[in-house]
């Protein structure tokens, strides 16, 4: 085991974990999701209810062998949305938080190692046995989507669809003992195909564009996390305001842009106003409300989409009903024939 292990570090499928902890991916709840309901409008889900579902399906399965045990076995999960939302950092979060070891399995990762149809039946035997001997254990796989492509741009050379067919098998192989999570990231899942793409990850969990609840947080805690002070002239509510669209990532970029180690040094005769960030912020495309969109209609079309939405308007056994009727409707006609 030790020997595979080593081999696994030496050839980067192994990686080391940034430490992340949960209370890092700042977000609030989203305070006018009732509302929004009221009016037959379902809201995107909140940065809050991300890390929710994040802690009940992933880190309290994989940390807790008793909550293993008894919580519906989860062996994979699509953490999707735009860019700079903190994907990749949740994977992180998952394995600070668990002390899982941490396999990278990206497209681009793999691409050049271990050839051929034996090499990666070899790679996927080794990552799996391991995994396991040394649970819990994340497999990541970024890019998901690619996977799953109709069509691959010809400036690709990393060989995505490599996992389409063996990934779809070890998945069948983990057991309710297997403190295993497959955890693939994509920012473009409408790209793929649904079937193949639903089919391997269990659970879909979209992140959102902050909302300004959120993004107020954000704000007050990426300033003081760089090392900025918060004064009666820092507007934050007009930088929320004015920063719709805008991730965390992007504004930890403003942040560190604009609280250089002179402006720092100055703090104490000059404190900080909310005009200073505006330039480095516009410099910045913004998530726009067509890209959200867009991830709403994808979703909207997922077999949990479907489910989600059948559920909402509380007609299931409504369409149950109809169904088994038009059933008996047909073969009783068969019959008079």
């Amino acid at each position: 085991m030790d020997s595979l292990y080593e081999e696994l570090v030496r050839e980067g499928i192994i990686v080391r974990c940034p430490k992340v902890h949960m209370e890092e991916f700042l977000g609030e709840f989203n305070y006018l999701g009732t509302t929004l309901r009221q009016s037959n409008i379902e809201p995107m889900p909140s940065l809050a209810d991300v890390r929710r579902v994040i802690t009940e399906c992933c880190i309290l399965p994989l940390g807790s062998s008793a909550v293993h045990e008894k919580a519906p076995h989860i062996k994979s999960v699509l953490v999707c949305g735009p860019r700079q939302t903190g994907k990749k950092m949740l994977v992180n979060v998952v394995c600070t938080e668990t002390g899982a070891n941490l396999f990278d399995l990206s497209p681009a990762n793999i691409a050049g190692r271990y050839p051929g149809k034996a090499g990666l039946a070899m790679l996927m035997h080794m990552v799996f046995k391991v995994a396991r001997a040394l649970q819990p254990s994340v497999v990541h796989i970024g890019n998901a989507e690619k996977t799953w492509m109709k069509k691959i741009p010809k400036t690709d050379k990393s060989d995505p669809k490599r996992l389409k067919k063996d990934l779809p098998k070890t998945l069948k192989t983990l057991k309710p003992g297997d403190r295993v999570l497959i955890m693939g990231v994509s920012k473009q899942p409408f790209d793929a195909e649904v079937k193949g793409l639903c089919g391997v990850y269990q659970r879909l969990i979209l992140i959102p564009r902050p909302s300004y609840p959120s993004r107020f947080v954000i704000w007050r805690k990426l300033i003081q996390k760089n090392n900025g002070r918060l004064a009666e002239a820092l507007d934050l509510s007009s930088l929320a305001k004015i920063s719709d669209g805008y991730t965390a990532g992007h504004i930890n970029t403003v942040c560190k842009g604009v609280l250089t180690e002179k402006r720092i040094a100055q703090l104490s005769r000059k404190p900080l106003v909310a005009s200073e960030f505006v330039p480095a912020l516009a410099r910045i495309d913004p998530i726009y409300s067509e890209e959200e969109e867009a991830f709403r209609i994808w979703y909207g079309k997922t077999p949990l989409g479907r489910k989600r939405a059948k559920a909402a308007k509380g007609d299931g056994d409504d369409d149950g009903g109809k169904k088994g009727k038009k059933g008996k409707g047909k073969k009783g006609k068969k019959k008079k024939k």
